[in-house]
């Protein structure tokens, strides 16, 4: 079974081979590879759905988000360009992303509707904050209106 950001991302591998795009193949390479990788890692081979698709590539824009600042911290805006450029690529397969004042009405309504008033709720807030967004929110921007949601 495959999942249909899978079948698009070897589409798209295709089309960056015959067009010669090298570094749109090497990033959809690594894409593919880290799926492929996912599927295996664990005791048993197992189908990824579309969620877990979805996942793997939100953490190889994480990775190549951090490695960017890593880079750029280091003095080596070269190499902090690619990366950043990578992570954009890969981030048109993703969900569109939360806006600040969409993020900020989901934990207003979160919390209203748990009825959390204190830090000793954040786990709470935070599942089911997460659980509604899913992967249309960075989870540190959502864990600091959380934090400062129920510190007022």
């Amino acid at each position: 079974m495959s999942t249909p950001t899978l079948d698009r991302l070897t589409a798209d591998l295709t089309t960056a081979m015959k067009a010669r795009d090298t570094a749109r193949t090497s990033v959809l390479r690594q894409l593919i590879g880290a799926v492929r990788a996912e599927e295996k890692s664990g005791p048993t081979v197992r189908e990824l759905g579309e969620d877990d698709v979805l996942a793997v590539l939100a953490r190889e824009v994480k990775k190549r988000r951090e490695s960017a600042q890593i880079y750029t911290d280091a003095h080596a805006p070269e190499r902090a360009a690619n990366e950043t450029a990578e992570a954009d690529a890969i981030e048109t397969y993703l969900p569109a992303r939360l806006s600040d004042d969409e993020l900020q009405a989901l934990v207003t309504a979160v919390v209203a509707d748990l009825g959390a008033t204190s830090m000793k709720d954040m786990g709470a807030v935070m599942k089911e904050a997460t659980s509604r967004a899913g992967l249309a929110a960075d989870g540190k921007k959502l864990s600091t209106l959380v934090r400062t949601a129920l510190t007022r």
